[in-house]
Protein backbone atom coordinates (compact mmCIF):
# COMPACT_ATOMS: atom_id res chain seq x y z
CA UNK A 1 0.00 0.00 0.00
CA UNK A 2 1.57 2.22 0.41
CA UNK A 3 0.53 4.26 -1.09
CA UNK A 4 0.50 2.91 -3.95
CA UNK A 5 -1.05 3.75 -6.89
CA UNK A 6 -4.03 3.47 -8.09
CA UNK A 7 -5.84 6.20 -7.29
CA UNK A 8 -7.92 4.92 -4.87
CA UNK A 9 -6.37 2.42 -2.59
CA UNK A 10 -6.90 2.37 1.20
CA UNK A 11 -4.37 -0.27 2.19
CA UNK A 12 -1.64 -0.31 -0.67
CA UNK A 13 0.98 -0.32 1.73
CA UNK A 14 0.33 -3.71 3.79
CA UNK A 15 1.02 -5.24 6.41
CA UNK A 16 3.67 -6.59 7.90
CA UNK A 17 6.32 -5.39 10.74
CA UNK A 18 10.00 -5.35 11.64
CA UNK A 19 12.16 -7.12 9.71
CA UNK A 20 13.27 -10.22 11.54
CA UNK A 21 15.86 -11.90 9.57
CA UNK A 22 16.30 -14.55 6.80
CA UNK A 23 14.40 -17.14 8.83
CA UNK A 24 10.87 -18.37 7.61
CA UNK A 25 10.62 -20.22 10.66
CA UNK A 26 9.10 -23.94 10.43
CA UNK A 27 8.31 -23.13 6.81
CA UNK A 28 11.89 -22.62 6.03
CA UNK A 29 14.01 -19.89 4.66
CA UNK A 30 12.53 -16.75 3.85
CA UNK A 31 14.25 -15.21 0.30
CA UNK A 32 13.76 -12.00 -1.67
CA UNK A 33 12.55 -13.00 -5.77
CA UNK A 34 11.87 -11.14 -8.45
CA UNK A 35 8.30 -11.84 -9.66
CA UNK A 36 7.44 -11.62 -13.10
CA UNK A 37 3.96 -13.29 -15.26
CA UNK A 38 4.20 -16.56 -14.69
CA UNK A 39 3.96 -15.08 -10.27
CA UNK A 40 0.35 -13.20 -11.21
CA UNK A 41 -1.86 -16.08 -10.01
CA UNK A 42 -0.02 -16.24 -6.42
CA UNK A 43 0.54 -12.55 -6.41
CA UNK A 44 -3.65 -11.90 -7.06
CA UNK A 45 -4.56 -14.22 -4.73
CA UNK A 46 -2.35 -12.77 -1.87
CA UNK A 47 -3.07 -9.59 -2.86
CA UNK A 48 -7.13 -10.52 -2.30
CA UNK A 49 -6.65 -12.45 0.87
CA UNK A 50 -4.42 -9.03 2.71
CA UNK A 51 -6.66 -6.30 1.50
CA UNK A 52 -9.88 -8.24 3.13
CA UNK A 53 -8.55 -6.50 6.75
CA UNK A 54 -8.38 -2.73 4.73
CA UNK A 55 -11.97 -3.76 2.84
CA UNK A 56 -13.72 -3.80 6.58
CA UNK A 57 -11.99 -1.27 7.93
CA UNK A 58 -13.06 1.22 5.06
CA UNK A 59 -16.06 -0.29 4.65
CA UNK A 60 -15.08 -0.42 1.15
CA UNK A 61 -14.98 -3.96 -0.83
CA UNK A 62 -14.53 -2.30 -4.39
CA UNK A 63 -10.59 -1.30 -3.44
CA UNK A 64 -8.71 -1.95 -6.26
CA UNK A 65 -6.95 -4.75 -5.20
CA UNK A 66 -9.80 -6.70 -4.84
CA UNK A 67 -11.19 -5.71 -7.74
CA UNK A 68 -8.23 -6.35 -10.40
CA UNK A 69 -8.64 -9.25 -12.62
CA UNK A 70 -5.70 -12.12 -13.15
CA UNK A 71 -5.05 -10.27 -16.46
CA UNK A 72 -4.38 -6.80 -14.77
CA UNK A 73 -1.45 -8.22 -12.40
CA UNK A 74 -0.17 -9.48 -15.38
CA UNK A 75 -0.25 -6.37 -17.42
CA UNK A 76 1.46 -5.15 -14.13
CA UNK A 77 4.08 -7.49 -13.98
CA UNK A 78 5.08 -7.71 -17.81
CA UNK A 79 5.17 -4.60 -17.56
CA UNK A 80 9.32 -3.20 -18.58
CA UNK A 81 8.98 0.01 -16.02
CA UNK A 82 7.31 -2.20 -13.42
CA UNK A 83 9.35 -3.38 -10.66
CA UNK A 84 7.96 -6.72 -8.85
CA UNK A 85 9.18 -8.14 -5.77
CA UNK A 86 8.02 -11.20 -3.60
CA UNK A 87 9.32 -13.19 -0.49
CA UNK A 88 9.17 -16.95 -0.86
CA UNK A 89 9.17 -19.42 2.44
CA UNK A 90 9.96 -22.28 0.70
CA UNK A 91 8.01 -22.39 -2.12
CA UNK A 92 5.23 -20.35 -0.75
CA UNK A 93 4.90 -16.52 -1.47
CA UNK A 94 4.33 -14.82 1.55
CA UNK A 95 4.30 -11.61 0.77
CA UNK A 96 4.65 -8.98 -3.00
CA UNK A 97 5.03 -5.33 -3.69
CA UNK A 98 5.19 -3.28 -7.09
CA UNK A 99 7.29 0.01 -7.95
CA UNK A 100 6.77 1.90 -11.12
CA UNK A 101 7.89 5.44 -11.95
CA UNK A 102 5.59 8.17 -12.18
CA UNK A 103 7.22 9.91 -15.16
CA UNK A 104 7.90 12.81 -12.45
CA UNK A 105 11.15 11.29 -11.44
CA UNK A 106 9.24 9.45 -8.64
CA UNK A 107 9.00 5.83 -7.51
CA UNK A 108 5.12 4.57 -6.73
CA UNK A 109 5.08 2.21 -4.11
CA UNK A 110 2.19 -0.03 -5.13
CA UNK A 111 1.08 -3.22 -3.74
CA UNK A 112 2.94 -3.60 -0.77
CA UNK A 113 1.54 -6.90 0.65
CA UNK A 114 1.85 -9.58 3.23
CA UNK A 115 -0.04 -12.98 4.02
CA UNK A 116 -2.55 -12.42 6.68
CA UNK A 117 -1.14 -15.29 8.83
CA UNK A 118 2.60 -13.84 8.31
CA UNK A 119 1.63 -10.36 9.04
CA UNK A 120 3.32 -8.77 12.32
CA UNK A 121 6.83 -10.47 12.37
CA UNK A 122 8.62 -8.29 9.64
CA UNK A 123 8.30 -9.54 5.86
CA UNK A 124 6.62 -6.10 5.50
CA UNK A 125 9.40 -4.28 6.69
CA UNK A 126 11.73 -6.29 4.74
CA UNK A 127 10.30 -5.56 1.67
CA UNK A 128 9.87 -2.10 1.72
CA UNK A 129 13.71 -1.70 2.44
CA UNK A 130 13.59 -4.32 -0.33
CA UNK A 131 11.62 -1.90 -2.61
CA UNK A 132 13.74 1.50 -1.64
CA UNK A 133 17.37 -0.75 -2.66
CA UNK A 134 15.72 -1.54 -5.92
CA UNK A 135 14.95 1.80 -6.90
CA UNK A 136 17.64 3.13 -9.59
CA UNK A 137 20.09 5.75 -8.45
CA UNK A 138 18.46 8.63 -10.67
CA UNK A 139 14.47 8.46 -8.74
CA UNK A 140 14.79 11.16 -5.97
CA UNK A 141 11.48 10.21 -3.84
CA UNK A 142 9.46 6.89 -3.51
CA UNK A 143 5.63 8.23 -3.03
CA UNK A 144 2.62 6.06 -1.97
CA UNK A 145 -0.56 6.61 -0.19
CA UNK A 146 -2.78 4.22 2.13
CA UNK A 147 -6.40 4.84 3.35
CA UNK A 148 -6.84 7.58 6.59
CA UNK A 149 -7.85 4.50 8.47
CA UNK A 150 -5.10 2.72 8.46
CA UNK A 151 -2.77 3.83 11.58
CA UNK A 152 -0.59 0.79 11.63
CA UNK A 153 0.54 1.28 8.07
CA UNK A 154 1.02 5.02 8.41
CA UNK A 155 3.01 4.29 12.03
CA UNK A 156 5.29 1.72 9.87
CA UNK A 157 5.58 4.43 6.68
CA UNK A 158 6.62 7.27 9.61
CA UNK A 159 9.24 5.08 11.29
CA UNK A 160 10.51 4.15 7.83
CA UNK A 161 11.03 7.97 6.92
CA UNK A 162 7.74 8.83 4.89
CA UNK A 163 6.03 12.04 5.50
CA UNK A 164 2.60 13.51 4.53
CA UNK A 165 2.53 15.08 1.73
CA UNK A 166 -1.32 15.82 1.38
CA UNK A 167 -5.05 14.30 1.28
CA UNK A 168 -7.39 13.23 -0.82
CA UNK A 169 -10.92 12.39 -0.77
CA UNK A 170 -12.14 8.55 -1.15
CA UNK A 171 -15.47 8.44 -0.16
CA UNK A 172 -16.27 8.02 3.40
CA UNK A 173 -12.20 8.37 4.27
CA UNK A 174 -9.02 10.23 2.68
CA UNK A 175 -6.22 8.75 1.20
CA UNK A 176 -3.01 9.58 2.98
CA UNK A 177 -0.06 10.13 0.68
CA UNK A 178 3.17 10.26 1.42
CA UNK A 179 7.19 10.69 0.44
CA UNK A 180 10.19 9.77 1.22
CA UNK A 181 13.99 11.08 0.09
CA UNK A 182 15.63 8.54 -1.55
CA UNK A 183 19.00 10.54 -2.43
CA UNK A 184 22.06 9.27 -1.74
CA UNK A 185 24.54 10.81 0.78
CA UNK A 186 28.16 11.49 0.58
CA UNK A 187 28.55 7.60 1.90
CA UNK A 188 26.44 6.03 -1.32
CA UNK A 189 23.81 5.74 1.63
CA UNK A 190 19.89 6.23 1.18
CA UNK A 191 18.27 9.06 2.68
CA UNK A 192 16.56 8.43 5.68
CA UNK A 193 18.18 4.91 5.89
CA UNK A 194 19.21 2.97 8.63
CA UNK A 195 17.67 -0.11 10.42
CA UNK A 196 14.30 0.46 13.08
CA UNK A 197 14.01 -1.97 16.05
CA UNK A 198 11.35 -2.89 18.04
CA UNK A 199 8.18 -4.55 16.46
CA UNK A 200 5.67 -2.56 14.26
CA UNK A 201 2.06 -3.76 14.38
CA UNK A 202 0.57 -5.99 11.71
CA UNK A 203 -1.07 -4.09 8.57
CA UNK A 204 -3.20 -4.26 6.02
CA UNK A 205 -3.49 -2.40 2.87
Amino acid sequence: MTAVGDGRNPGEERTGDEVTGESGGPDGDVRLVRLGQDDAGEVLTLQRAAYVTQARLHQDWELPPLTQTLAGVRADLADPGVVGLGLRCGHRLVAAVRIRPDGAGNAVLERLTVVPDRQGTGLGTRLLRAAEDAVPDDVARMVLFTGGRSEANLRLYRRHGYRETHRTPAGGYDLVHLAKDLRRNTHGERSGGGRCHGREEGRAG
